[in-house]
């Protein structure tokens, strides 16, 4: 009986262990995860056209910059797989200029889901290029809806 209870408090210690250590395990951040998600739907808002409308030079560079900051994210934290297209539906109604103020509130939440502090020095860098993209890709988008304000 003895030797079954240090056997249960052995193995309950081994996966106690195991399980903070994935915890703290390098790009394992769920904050990395909802910024792809929050990364590929501002992307959805940029390129959701209207049959009518084409993309212009500074739609393809903000878009540009959000794959950028995803292959960024992706390579300091966990890919989690899922394609560009794999993002929350779009507002087919949403007028130009709404769907520039929606994308760039989702580049805002995607910025602060990585702006966090990084433990692990061989992701940081990663980390801060896919900030520096996403903060282009802003102001592109700030850009963007300063001209539609003035159409």
């Amino acid at each position: 009986m003895k030797i079954a209870r240090h056997c249960t408090l052995l193995v309950f210690l081994v996966a106690l262990c195991s399980a903070l250590s994935f915890a703290d395990e390098p790009g394992r951040h769920p904050a990395y995860l909802h910024a792809l998600t929050d990364l590929r739907h501002a992307r959805a808002h940029l390129e959701n056209l209207a049959p009518t409308h084409h993309m212009d030079r500074e739609e393809q560079h903000a878009i540009a910059e959000i794959d950028r900051a995803i292959d960024e994210i992706k390579r300091a934290a966990i890919d989690d797989g899922k394609s560009l297209n794999d993002h929350p539906p779009v507002d087919a109604g949403m007028d130009r200029p709404g769907r520039y103020h929606r994308a760039l509130e989702l580049l805002d939440k995607a910025h602060n889901d990585i702006a966090r502090e990084e433990d692990d020095p061989s992701v940081r860098g990663l980390r801060n290029r896919a900030l520096q993209h996403i903060d282009e890709a802003h102001r592109i988008v700030d850009h963007l809806i300063v001209q539609a304000a003035n159409y």
